[in-house]
This record gives C-alpha cells, sequence and structure tokens, in this order.
C-alpha cells in the first residue's frame, strides 16, 4: 500500500511540475521559437464559438471540418464566464487532463493493469508542448482511453462515448477494431455506439443548421506540409518544382503541379491500411478473454484501436501536430494493460511527440521553406511514425493469430488427484 501511495504521489507530481510549464509557455511567460500556438483558440475557436451562440454552425467557414459535437468544447469556455475565453479554456482542458491522470492511476491500480500507462500519459502530453493545451484533442484522447477502459465490462457506456467520440473528432470510430461481432457485451456495445450516434447525429441537425457541412470541407483538404506524402515535395523543391505552401483549408498546404497525384497515392496509402485491418480481422483468432463468449478482451480492443488509429494518422495528407494527442492517449491505454504487446510501438510514438514538438513549433518556418532542419525533423518524426505502423501491425497479427486467444490468459495446473481422476476416467472408456 505505501508503494502504491508513493507511486501516485510521484505521478502527480511530476504531471503537475510538467504542466506548469506547460501553462508557462501557453501563456507565454516562456515563449518557444516559432509561432504562437494559442492562436487558434484565441481567434478561431472563439470565432467559432460567437457563430454557435448564434444557432447555427458555421456555414461558410472552410476551416470548420469537425463533427457537430465539437461544437461542445468550442463552446464549453462560456461556462467560466468570468475568465477570458483563451484562459477558460486552457482551465478546462487542464482539468481534463487531470481527471485523465486519474483515471489511468486508478485503472492501473485493477487487476491485470499497471500503471505504466499514467505516466505514458504524463510524459506524452508534456513532449508534445504547448500544443498540447492549445487544441481540444486531448479531450477526445481523453474520452478514448476511457472508451477502451469501459468496453470489457461496462459495454453500453462504452458504446455511447464511442458515439460522443465520433461526433467530436471522426477517429475514435476506430475504437471498434477490436471488438468482435458476436457475444452478448459485443452486441450491447455495437448496439449502444449505433444508437447513441444516429441520436446525437440527428439532434445536432435538428438543433442548428450546417451540422453536416464539415463533411465537404474535410474533403477538399490537400496535402499538408508535415505530412508523410509532403515529404516528396519538400525534396522536389530542391530539385526545382515550382510548387508553393499557401494556407488552405485550415492549414499549409503544398499546391502545384503533383500535388494532387500525391494526395491521390496518400488515400490508396490509407486505403491500404484499411484493407490490411480487414484482412486482420478476417484472419484473426477468437477475440476476448471467452472467446466462446464473444466478451471484449482489454488488451485486444486497446492493441487493435491503437494499430488502426497509427494506420490511418500516419498515412493521412494531414498529419497535424495534435494528431499525435490521439496516439500518446491510446499508447497510454495499452501500457495500462498488462497483456497488451504494443509497448515497442507506443514508446516510438512518444519519441515521435517529442520530435513533433521540435518541429512545430520550434522549427516550423525551416518546414515551411522545406530547410534541411525542417525536412530532417520531418524523416524522423515521420519514420517513428512508420516504425511504429510496422512494428505494431506486426505485433498485432502475431498475437491474434488463427487459433491464438486475443488474451493469454494463466494456464491453470491441475492438482495430481484431478488429473489421476482424468486417467481414470479415461481408461474406464
Amino acid at each position: 500500500m505505501t508503494g502504491t501511495g508513493s507511486g501516485t504521489a510521484a505521478a502527480w507530481t511530476a504531471w503537475a511540475a510538467t504542466r506548469a510549464l506547460l501553462l508557462l509557455c501557453v501563456f507565454r511567460v516562456l515563449v518557444l521559437p516559432g509561432p504562437d500556438v494559442t492562436t487558434d483558440v484565441s481567434e478561431i475557436y472563439h470565432g467559432w464559438s460567437e457563430v454557435l451562440r448564434s444557432g447555427t454552425f458555421p456555414l461558410d467557414d472552410v476551416t470548420w471540418q469537425y463533427p457537430p459535437a465539437a461544437a461542445l468544447p468550442v463552446l464549453a469556455p462560456g461556462l467560466l464566464p468570468f475568465l477570458s475565453y483563451t484562459t477558460a479554456f486552457t482551465v478546462l482542458v487542464l482539468a481534463v487532463d487531470a481527471a485523465a491522470l486519474a483515471l489511468f492511476l486508478r485503472v492501473g491500480r485493477a487487476p491485470g493493469h499497471r500503471r505504466t500507462g499514467a505516466w505514458a500519459w504524463i510524459a506524452g502530453v508534456a513532449l508534445l508542448g504547448p500544443t498540447a493545451y492549445a487544441r481540444y484533442d486531448l479531450m477526445v484522447a481523453a474520452v478514448a482511453a476511457a472508451t477502451l477502459f469501459a468496453a470489457a465490462r461496462r459495454p453500453r457506456t462504452a458504446g455511447a462515448l464511442i458515439a460522443l467520440g465520433a461526433l467530436l473528432k471522426v477517429w475514435p470510430v476506430l475504437l471498434l477494431t477490436g471488438v468482435p461481432l458476436r457475444g452478448r457485451r459485443a452486441r450491447a456495445l455495437w448496439g449502444s455506439a449505433a444508437g447513441w450516434a444516429a441520436a446525437l447525429m440527428l439532434a445536432a441537425v435538428v438543433a442548428a443548421p450546417g451540422a453536416l457541412s464539415f463533411l465537404t470541407f474535410q474533403r477538399d483538404r490537400g496535402t499538408e506540409v508535415e505530412s508523410l506524402g509532403a515529404l516528396v515535395l519538400h525534396l522536389a523543391r530542391h530539385a526545382g518544382w515550382s510548387g508553393e505552401v499557401q494556407l488552405h483549408y485550415g492549414s499549409l498546404e503544398f499546391l502545384g503541379p503533383g500535388v494532387p497525384l500525391v494526395s491521390a497515392l496518400s488515400l490508396a496509402l490509407t486505403g491500404a491500411a484499411l484493407a490490411w485491418l480487414v484482412h486482420w480481422r478476417l484472419r484473426a483468432g477468437p477475440f476476448g478473454e471467452r472467446a466462446e463468449c464473444g466478451d471484449p478482451a482489454p488488451a485486444t480492443l486497446c492493441d487493435a484501436a491503437f494499430t488502426a488509429v497509427l494506420l490511418f494518422t500516419t498515412t493521412s495528407r494531414v498529419i497535424s501536430p495534435q494528431y499525435l494527442l490521439w496516439l500518446v492517449g491510446l499508447a497510454a491505454a495499452c501500457l495500462t494493460v498488462r497483456a497488451s504487446r504494443q509497448g515497442p510501438p507506443a514508446v516510438l510514438v512518444l519519441l515521435a511527440a517529442g520530435v513533433t514538438q521540435l518541429e512545430f513549433p520550434v522549427s516550423f518556418a525551416d518546414v515551411v521553406e522545406s530547410d534541411a532542419r525542417g525536412i530532417a525533423l520531418l524523416v524522423l518524426r515521420n519514420g517513428l511514425l512508420v516504425a511504429a505502423c510496422l512494428v505494431a501491425c506486426r505485433r498485432l497479427r502475431a498475437h491474434t493469430g488463427p487459433g491464438l486467444a486475443a488474451v493469454p490468459g494463466p494456464v491453470a495446473r491441475p492438482s495430481l488427484n484431478s488429473a489421476r481422476g482424468a486417467h481414470t476416467r479415461a481408461t474406464s472408456r
């Protein structure tokens, strides 16, 4: 008990120290090189909140590329009217961050779990820097982690959380990757997710016009300068390519000849990732601690969700810095479950989060200009993500292959008497 208490105190001390440093950066007491990461909150989020309060979604703003539940974190600072919008938003993110750590620590004390995930959460958010507190993605990552922890024992709650997460940022729908298709709890989870998603979407459509406008705006995005495909264009600039970087659909993207081809190849790579996941699902062994019942297994749920989101993030046409928060949250969930096999790729993701802070905001000017330093950081960060994808896929396939249980449980050793009884029954037939 003393060790558990001291470990919890150490975790909270580390969290407080790292978050104090983050807050100093967010409020510009300590100024990092590069752009001010809080402008998205003070200008874009604040502007959206004004539109949303008028009773409509941002119909004419192509930077609004989020599902309707994104209105909740954008409007949430209004709950603290005595603070400025940016300060209130930061306070709310800080509160969710603390709640997520409390969740990781509580789950980490349960049988079959550990507190490694709590430390991964502390480190991952800190390594990403002030960007973690200047976007609402941390809130979504916390919801995703809570979903995975609830799935095995509270499937209906997990289904509702998946629906909420999907309507916050779309990607949490991938948390269903490791959920079996049969079994009482699995059916409850799928049914809850579908029912809540339909209900929430209908409520959003009825509540305000423009709830589905994000679909069109997201479709027209191009190749963002930090993405995997953008590396080809960064190198092409040094070979005389005539393209340029411009603010396009809310992010800095490459525009020019050949860019549509690179974007199409990125989409094809994402399609290949989806095909691999479908192939894995078709060939994987029984999911769950009780394969005959189809009950979801915590390790398989976490490992499959982490691998799926990692694949889709890495192959995307856009890899914004805050996307690493999704991976940090899922990596921490994997590291909390002892039976998870995703430890090595989770470490690679944490390293990628640290490199991402060097890439944005510290050296973002070098990235935009395709300077050697910027390209080197992108090669390192995206290389870490690609390596994490390969390792995650290999480990997921190896430990959920045909005929393998998703989570190897402890093998019960028969007593001498029971063994003799079994032998007697067998020889008497």
